[in-house]
C-alpha cells in the first residue's frame, strides 16, 4: 500500500504544532509562569526550549522521514543489524494509548463546558457554586463517559476520512481558528480594567522573583515544561516526519512548529494574566484556574458568556488538535504491524481507546479510594505520571542515543537526513553538546521528576 503523504507544507507544520499544542500550553504554561515570577521565568524557558526541545524533534522528524513508518517500525528499519533498539517500540506505543487514556477525558470536559457556557449555565452562580459545578462533573461517570466518547468519536472519525481529506484539512482549519480565537481572547483581556499590572506581571523580567522562588526550582521547573510542551519521545511527532518529502531541511521544519507552539503558550499567558490581574485573582492555582477560577471572571466581565464560550472553544480545539495527531499514530500502528485497513483499524482502536479511558473516569468517582502515587493523586495522575515522567524523557533519551552512537543509526546517517532539501540546517558543530550533554540533562530531567513526586 502506497503511504500518504500531506499535501502541503503548511499542513504538515500545523499538524505537527497541533500534536505539540496541547492543553499544558495554554492551561499549565500560564499558571507555572505566575507561580514562578512571570517574563524572568518565560526568558528561561525560552532558552531550554531552543536547547532542549527542539534538537529532539529534529531527531525525531528525521527518523520518522528516513524510515517512512511511525514508531511501530521507525526503529527496525533503520537500526544496524543484530541490534534491538526496535523493542523501544513497545513502550513508545504504549505512551500513545496511555496519554489518550486521559487526555480523552480532559478533552470531553472541554467540550462540556464549552457547551455550558454557550448555554449561560454559569449565569448566576457565586465562586462556590462554579466550584460545585466541577466536584458535580467529576463525581458523575456516566455523564464524564459521554463526554469522552462525543471527543473520541469524533477525532477517530476525523481520522477515518484519511490523511489530506481529514487530517490534514481538518486541523488545518482547527489551528487557524485556534491562533484566531486566541488573539481576539487576549486583545479583549488586554483591555480589562487593571489588565496593565497583569501584562507588566507577564512581561516585564524580574530575576527577584526567581530567586525568592528559588533558582534551581525555577531553572527545573523551566527545563521541564520546555521538555513537555512538545511531546516528544513516544513517536507522536516522528510520524509527520514520515509523510513529507525531502525538498527541505528538518532544522528549519522543526523550528517553524516550536514557534507555533510557544506562540499558543504566549497568547495564552495574555488572555490569563491580564484576567486574573483586573480580577484579583491568584494566576498560579493550577488545573482549576481554568474550571473554577476562569468561569469566576467570565461571569463577573461585561459579556463574559460569549468570552468564555469562545475560550471553552480554543481550550477544545488545543486538545483535539492533539488527540487527532495520536489517534493518527496509533491508528497507522496497526496498519503497519498487520497490514489491515485504515478503516479496520479506526474500528478497532475507537473501541480499544473508549473501554481503555474508563480507569480513569472511574478514578474520580467510584475507584476514588485507589491512589497508586499516594493520598490526594488518582489513577489520571499517575496514567499522566507514566507517560510525563517515565516514557518522554526516557523515550527521548532513546532516540537521541540512537541519532548520536555508532550502534545505532548514527550521527552521520541523522545528519544527512536532517539536512536533505532547502533550508537552516542542523548545526554540526552541536555534536559534542547533542552526543554527550543533552542526554545528561534528560536524564536529569528524569531522575529529578521522581525526586520531586516522591
Amino acid at each position: 500500500m502506497k503511504r500518504e503523504k500531506f499535501g502541503s507544507r503548511l499542513g504538515f507544520i500545523l499538524i505537527s504544532a497541533g500534536c505539540a499544542i496541547g492543553l499544558g500550553n495554554v492551561w499549565r504554561f500560564p499558571y507555572i509562569t505566575g507561580q514562578y515570577g512571570g517574563a524572568a521565568f518565560v526568558l528561561i524557558y525560552l532558552f531550554f526550549l531552543l536547547t532542549l526541545g527542539l534538537p529532539i524533534m529534529v531527531m525525531e522528524f528525521s527518523v520518522g522521514r528516513a524510515s517512512q513508518a511511525s514508531i511501530a517500525l521507525s526503529f527496525d528499519k533503520l537500526e544496524p543489524e543484530g541490534t534491538r533498539w526496535h523493542w523501544y517500540k513497545y513502550f513508545g506505543m504504549a505512551g500513545n494509548y496511555l496519554l489518550m487514556m486521559f487526555y480523552t477525558t480532559i478533552g470531553g470536559w472541554m467540550i462540556l463546558y464549552f457547551v455550558k457556557m454557550a448555554a449561560g449555565q454559569f449565569e448566576g452562580l457565586d465562586a462556590k457554586g462554579i466550584e460545585a459545578e466541577f466536584a458535580n462533573l467529576t463525581a458523575r461517570p456516566g455523564l464524564m463517559f459521554v463526554c469522552m466518547a462525543i471527543v473520541v468519536i469524533l477525532c477517530f472519525a476525523i481520522c477515518s476520512m484519511g490523511l489530506q481529506k481529514g487530517v490534514e484539512k481538518i486541523t488545518k482549519v482547527m489551528m487557524i481558528l485556534l491562533l484566531a480565537l486566541m488573539i481576539i481572547l487576549a486583545v479583549r483581556s488586554a483591555t480589562l480594567p487593571n489588565a496593565g499590572e497583569g501584562i507588566r506581571f507577564y512581561l516585564l523580567p524580574d530575576f527577584g522573583k526567581v530567586k525568592e522562588a528559588g533558582v534551581f526550582e525555577v531553572v527545573y521547573a523551566a527545563m521541564g515544561q520546555s521538555f513537555f510542551t512538545l511531546s516528544l519521545g513516544i513517536g507522536a511527532i516522528a510520524i509527520f516526519g514520515s509523510y513529507i518529502d525531502k525538498k527541505r531541511a528538518l532544522t528549519g521544519e522543526a523550528i517553524c512548529v516550536t514557534i507555533l507552539d510557544t506562540c499558543v503558550a504566549l497568547i495564552a499567558g495574555m488572555i490569563i494574566f491580564p484576567a486574573c490581574f483586573a480580577f484579583g485573582v491568584n494566576p498560579g492555582q493550577g488545573p482549576s484556574l481554568i474550571f473554577i477560577t476562569l468561569p469566576n471572571i467570565f461571569n463577573a466581565m461585561s459579556g463574559g458568556r460569549i468570552w468564555g464560550t469562545l475560550f471553552f472553544l480554543c481550550m477544545f480545539f488545543a486538545a483535539a488538535s492533539t488527540i487527532i495527531a495520536v489517534f493518527e499514530n496509533i491508528i497507522t500502528f496497526a496498519m503497519e504491524l498487520t497490514g489491515c485497513s485504515r478503516r479496520k483499524s479506526v474500528i478497532c482502536n475507537l473501541i480499544a481507546i473508549l473501554v481503555l479511558s474508563v480507569p480513569c473516569i472511574l478514578g474520580f468517582n467510584v475507584w476514588s479510594g485507589i491512589s497508586p502515587l499516594g493520598a490526594g493523586k488518582n489513577i489520571l495522575d499517575f496514567e499522566d505520571f507514566l507517560v510525563s515522567n517515565n516514557l518522554l524523557p526516557l523515550g527521548s533519551l532513546i532516540y537521541l542515543l540512537f541519532c548520536t552512537s555508532r550502534y545505532g543509526w548514527g550521527w552521520k546517517k541523522f545528519t544527512e537526513e536532517a539536512n536533505s532539501g532547502q533550508g537552516i540546517r542542523f548545526p554540526k558543530w552541536s555534536r559534542i553538546y547533542v552526543s554527550y550533554i543533552l542526554p545528561l540533562i534528560v536524564l536529569f530531567i528524569f531522575v529529578q521528576g521522581y525526586i520531586t513526586m516522591f
